[in-house]
Parts: C-alpha cells; sequence; structure tokens
C-alpha cells in the first residue's frame, strides 16, 4: 500500500491508472533459443545467467552473493564482528564464501565503508525484521513428505483466500496449519496466502513487502512456512503465495542503496516501479523471476498469485510476466502449478500463450463478476460499481465469457475497459463475493453477511459454488464469520497519518462514506485494535447457529461440485459443456448437458417468487426421461431456509421461490414406464 491511495479503488483499497503499455512478446521457439546466457551490454534486458541471489548455505559452505554495480566496496559483516571483503565481477555481482559457517549466522552488508550494516535484499529471513540483520537459512534442513504430491489442476480448483496474521487468534503458521483439516473437509483443494514478503512492524497485510525472499517474521520461521505447505499437501490442498512485483514497501526498502537502477522512473500508485526493461534490467529481472523460482522450488507452492499486474511496466521483447511463468514452471518440474494474475484494465494477453503474444498464465481474478454480483445483492451502484445493472444477464455472459468488459466505454474511468476474451474457457476466470479487496472496501470491513438478505446470498452463493467458473472464498466466509476485515498496517507516525488520510481519500468516492460523522469512525489502520479485531476466532464464531447453517450451505454446494458426477465432468471438460440464459431481470438458468439427457438444471432467482408461464425458453425444456426432479434447494431449513414449497415443474410452467437457488435432475422412471413405452413402438 502507498501512503497515499487514489480515488478508484478496486485492489489493495485503490486501483491503479489503466495503463496501455506497448507490451510485447516472442514466439516459443524463440524463446527456447534465447535461454543461455547473460550479455555485458547493460542497455535493456539481456539474457539471463540464473545467477542466485542472496546467501545460500550447501554441506556447511555459505555463498554470499549481492549486485551492487555502483559500489566500489562491499563487505560481508557477520553477527560476530566478522568482516570479509566481497570481491565483484564485470557485471557488478559481488560475492564471497565462508566456510563453516552454521545455520541461524546473522549476517549484513557495509557498503563503500559506511558505518552502517544493511540486511541482504534477497535475505532468506529477517528474525528480527526487515531493519535488522538477515539469518543464513539451511533451505535443504526441511523433511519434506510430500514426493508423491502432482501440483494442483485449474479444473479442479476450489481457491480460499487466506491472510496468515489474521486467519487465527495467534496469527502464526503453526496455528493456521492446525486448521488444515477443517478445510480439507469442507472441500477446499487450492489456499491462497495473502502476501508473506517481511514488511516492518507487528501487523500488515502484506503488498508493502520489502524482504522479498524472506517470510514474515511475525508468522514463524520459513521452516513453519514449509510445514504448513507439507501439511497442506497431505491433506491434498495446494498452496499459492500472493506476491506482490509493481512495487515495494515505502519502510524497509534497501535495494536502492545497492543499485538505485532497482527502480525505473516510472511510478506506480503505491510507489516506484522496479525496471524490467531500462538499463541494468537483466539483474533485476533475475531477481523478482528468480523469486518466484525460488518460492515455487524452495517452499514447494503450488503457483502465484501477481498482484496488481497492471503496473508491472516493461516494454521487452519477451514482458517479465512471460519470462516468470516460463522459469516457474521449469522450477516446478513435473508438478502442476497455477499462475494468477490481477489486473484491473482486464487484459487477456495474461492468459494468451506465449507463441500468440500473450504471457502464457493459466487464470485472473474477474472483479467485473464480484461487482455485478454485489449490485443485485445491495442495489447500491457508488462508485466502482457504477458501470453494473446486477441484472440476470450480467450474471450469465459472466458465466459464458468471464469479463463483461471487454472493450466497451467505462464510464467510471471515462474510458475504454476490457480486451475480447469470447474465446477463453471460463474456469480462467476466478469468481469470489468476497476477497480482502472487497470487504476492505466497506467504510468498516463489513461482509456480505451484515448488508445482503440472507436467502439471496444464498442463492448467490450457490451460483458461485456452481458456476462455470473457478470459484473463491474469502477466510471465514464459509461460517459468515462475524469477523470484519479492514486496512491495517504498523507504520511510524508520519507515514501511519498519511496512511490514514490516504484510506479517508479511497473511501470519499462513495458518496455514502463520504460524511464527516462516516469518516471519523474509519478504523485507523496502525491500531492495535484494527488488526486484533480482524482475526478469525474459530472456536466462538463457528459455532453459532448462523455459522452452522452458512457452513452447511458451503460444504453441501462443494460436495456436490466435486462428487455430482454431471457437474464434475462438464467442468473437467472443456468449460463449455454449459448454456444459460435469462429468465427476467433477476431470475437466469443454468443447463450442464450430459451423455444420453442426463444433464443438470440450476435456476437462480434473486428476487421475488416467480412463475414462468409461458416458458418458451429451450433450456428449461424437460430431459429425455421427460421430468425433472428437484435434487437441491438453497430454502432447506439447515442453511436456514424457509422450507416453503420448493420450485415446482409441471405441465403449465415453473414456480420460483423468492431468493432461491434450484438444483435440478432427470427423474427417474416410475416403474413400469419403461415397459409401456417399449409397449407403444409399431
Amino acid at each position: 500500500m502507498a501512503a497515499t491511495l487514489c480515488v478508484d479503488c478496486t485492489s489493495c483499497l485503490c486501483a491503479t491508472a489503466l495503463v496501455n503499455a506497448n507490451l510485447h512478446a516472442i514466439v516459443a521457439g524463440a524463446v527456447r533459443a534465447w535461454c543461455g546466457r547473460m550479455a555485458r551490454d547493460h542497455s535493456g534486458p539481456t539474457l539471463s545467467d540464473t545467477r542466485t541471489f542472496g546467501a545460500e548455505l550447501r554441506a556447511g559452505r555459505a555463498q554470499f552473493s549481492v549486485w551492487a554495480p555502483e559500489r566500489r566496496q562491499v563487505q560481508l559483516v557477520l553477527a560476530d564482528g566478522r568482516r570479509r571483503q566481497m570481491q565483484v565481477d564485470d557485471r557488478g555481482y559481488w560475492s564471497a564464501a565462508v566456510e563453516p559457517l552454521p545455520a541461524g549466522t546473522r549476517y549484513g552488508y557495509a557498503l563503500d565503508g559506511d558505518a552502517r550494516v544493511l540486511p541482504d535484499p534477497a535475505s532468506r529471513f529477517q528474525p528480527e525484521g526487515p531493519h535488522a540483520l538477515s539469518e543464513l537459512v539451511d533451505p535443504g534442513a526441511f523433511a519434506w513428505t510430500d514426493a508423491a504430491w502432482s501440483g494442483v489442476h485449474l479444473s479442479a480448483a476450489v481457491i480460499y483466500e487466506l491472510h496468515v496474521g489474521t486467519f487465527t487468534t495467534l496469527g502464526t503458521w503453526d496455528a493456521a496449519a492446525r486448521r488444515l483439516p477443517e478445510l480439507a473437509e469442507l472441500g477446499i483443494c487450492v489456499i491462497e496466502v495473502m502476501p508473506v514478503a517481511d514488511f516492518p512492524g507487528r501487523f500488515g497485510w502484506g503488498y508493502d513487502g520489502v524482504s522479498l525472499y524472506a517470510p514474515y517474521h511475525g508468522y514463524g520461521k520459513p521452516d513453519d512456512m514449509r510445514r504448513f505447505i507439507d501439511t497442506a499437501h497431505a491433506l491434498g490442498i495446494g498452496v499459492i503465495l500472493d506476491v506482490v512485483y509493481n512495487h515495494l514497501g515505502p519502510d524497509g526498502n534497501y535495494l536502492s542503496a545497492f543499485c538505485p537502477r532497482f527502480f525505473s522512473d516510472r511510478a506506480t500508485e503505491w510507489g516506484a516501479a522496479l525496471n524490467f526493461d531500462g538499463k541494468d534490467s537483466r539483474p533485476v529481472r533475475d531477481f523478482i523471476a528468480g523469486n518466484a523460482e525460488y518460492w515455487i522450488r524452495e517452499f514447494h507452492l503450488d503457483g502465484l498469485r501477481l498482484d496488481a499486474t497492471q503496473s508491472i511496466y516493461d516494454e521487452s521483447a519477451e514482458h517479465i510476466l512471460a519470462e516468470l511463468s516460463r522459469r516457474a514452471r521449469a522450477a516446478a518440474g513435473p508438478r502442476r502449478i497455477l499462475l494468477i494474475a490481477e489486473n484491473e484494465p482486464q487484459d487477456t494477453r495474461l492468459l494468451r500463450p506465449l507463441e500468440r503474444g500473450g504471457y502464457d498464465l493459466d487464470a485472473v481474478w474477474n472483479d467485473d463478476l464480484h461487482h455485478s454480483a454485489v449490485v443485485a445483492l445491495l442495489g447500491n451502484r457508488e462508485a466502482y460499481y457504477t458501470d453494473y445493472l446486477g441484472r440476470a444477464h450480467e450474471l450469465v455472459a459472466a458465466m459464458k465469457y468471464g469479463y463483461l468488459y471487454q472493450g466497451q466505454y467505462y464510464s467510471w474511468q471515462k474510458q475504454r475497459r476490457g480486451s475480447p476474451a469470447l474465446d477463453l474457457d471460463p474456469r480462467r476466470f476466478v469468481a469470489f463475493l468476497e476477497n480482502h479487496d472487497q470487504v476492505a472496501n466497506t467504510a468498516r470491513g463489513e461482509r456480505l453477511r451484515y448488508r445482503a438478505q440472507p436467502a439471496a446470498l444464498r442463492a448467490m452463493t450457490a451460483l458461485l459454488m456452481l458456476g462455470p467458473w473457478t470459484p473463491m472464498l474469502f477466510q471465514g466466509q464459509e461460517y459468515a464469520s462475524p469477523r470484519r476485515f479492514t486496512y491495517f498496517a504498523d507504520f511510524e507516525s508520519k507515514l501511519a497519518e498519511c496512511v490514514q488520510q490516504g484510506r479517508c481519500t479511497s473511501l470519499s468516492q462513495f458518496p455514502s462514506y463520504a460524511s464527516r460523522a462516516i469518516r471519523e469512525t474509519l478504523p485507523a489502520p496502525h491500531a492495535l485494535a484494527t488488526f486484533e479485531l480482524s482475526k478469525l476466532d474459530w472456536e466462538q464464531d463457528s459455532k453459532t447457529l448462523v455459522a452452522q447453517q452458512a457452513l452447511a450451505l458451503h460444504r453441501d454446494l462443494l460436495a456436490l461440485r466435486r462428487e455430482d458426477p454431471r457437474l464434475r465432468a462438464c467442468l473437467d471438460a472443456s468449460g463449455r459443456s454449459f448454456d444459460a440464459a435469462v429468465l427476467s431481470d433477476v431470475a437466469l438458468v443454468l443447463r450442464y448437458f450430459g451423455k444420453d439427457g442426463d444433464d443438470r438444471l440450476i435456476l437462480i432467482n434473486l428476487g421475488r417468487e416467480l412463475d414462468l408461464t409461458p416458458v418458451p425458453e429451450p433450456l428449461l425444456g424437460p430431459p429425455h426421461a421427460g421430468a425433472w426432479a428437484l435434487a437441491w434447494s438453497s430454502e432447506e431449513p439447515r442453511y436456514g431456509g424457509s422450507g416453503v414449497p420448493e420450485g415446482t415443474t409441471d405441465d403449465h410452467g415453473w414456480h420460483l421461490p423468492a431468493h432461491s437457488a434450484l438444483l435440478f435432475k432427470p427423474a427417474a422412471p416410475e416403474p413400469g414406464a419403461a415397459a409401456a413405452q417399449e409397449g407403444r413402438k409399431p
């Protein structure tokens, strides 16, 4: 997060300005041909020699490496006072080897005789935070048990976003690991962890990380993170990490001290952009792409979520995201990984293959669907909800085509938004009703359970869970957590004041939040209470009646998605073995097609009870069995539903209860029906 925030807020409380960069990619054959050595021409990005950054410990021998091309002298400084002059090569890499040296040794670097000792920019661990000495880590010491783990696949993905510091009251990796069996039992198969790159202070979202290779010290040691991932794999859950490669945080960032050319003269909404295409950009590209490789290889992660990719500026022949994708997949070896992007302008080049000028990522977040769904539930069209109607045709379009804006004029930003996506698999769009941004973008971090009509929220949840996209839940959503989630960051006083003002400015885009009375009640991001009140309390909150009803709803829906042979087969196939249609402004039908008429019919009604007569919609036609039978309803009393007569169909039409979701299967033939039918044949 930047100290000041803009007022076009959709990403980390603040959307970046739309950037129409002239981005290019090269064909796959050329990419392969390029790999090998690093050229000495520093006029722009050249070829990587996959040089290692930071300190590596192998068999008791420590190898240190840091890029500081403009420094005349770099010394390795150990915590016991020992110093060693490092040697530099013609590309500006300084190196030194020390043996023997045990894991846990603290160290740093002194530049040009300066008395200050700075942490390693590629430190693997900062036990006392990003301003203190770095710690030597042995990556081979952890005993992994996941040798049989083969990774994750998009077709089976149900994602669960969590923040380690607030996922439990303790806020540690080990505490989070103890909750994993519950997520596995629920049906979660991929966890998306909010950023963990080390940052200053006692708490924070993680988007102001400054030590990109070091897991945040407040959550535990690096091996604690490894144990969390290993435990998840044992339970059949993949883990992907949210990473921020568009900027670094404002406090604790020492990269410029080693080389100012780590950053370009272009700015993001949160700070200076990294230099991916200017002078001396090759080491910067290796630093970032190597970071992706590092997380995949050394932590056995199953992929990455790339934050605010529109603010990753690069006009190189091979965009850094394409290079990152290529190198991350190589680092994974035979394991399947997922690379997911957030991209506010909705640029579908991220999803295109390398040979078609794309970046070869797997999926993107779909803000369009979220915005339309929220308008449908709440009716409020303020700020970035302005260009959405919340009607059934938008939800149908999102199922079929992903983004709603694929180049049309977008009045909120007074320009066109999006790029063509009509040919893309719906599974490549991550759908959600809540995430860290969207919950926090309310005045007080309010979840939908406080804002939406309960029955309508159940119906929309059914659509989220059973739709052809890739669904994502935010921590606690599955049991309707009463805990709010707002922005928090433990900055020092002057920076904290700027952030507080920035948040007020950001929320002022919502007229309903713009009054002085509202602004005076906003939680202060730097207050410890703001952080503490965002923590989930599983023991207390998941045992209430409301929680149990919500949990039953999510568990059953995920079981349907996973176990119903027709739903599973359709989602695993091409993602196109379905169709959807509008029944009214607030009602829609989704039909999954199976062999021999073994179809599934899903009806969603987000308004008052609805009688459909006549029904000139072919998707409502009966299956080969001749009739539909109700298989599931969101109005079941155990979900908190009214238990009123569920949707019915007969020769005269359909009746849809208010604010409901209904799933139908072909009715089983009555005894003797087949014989009777056979007897009528000539």
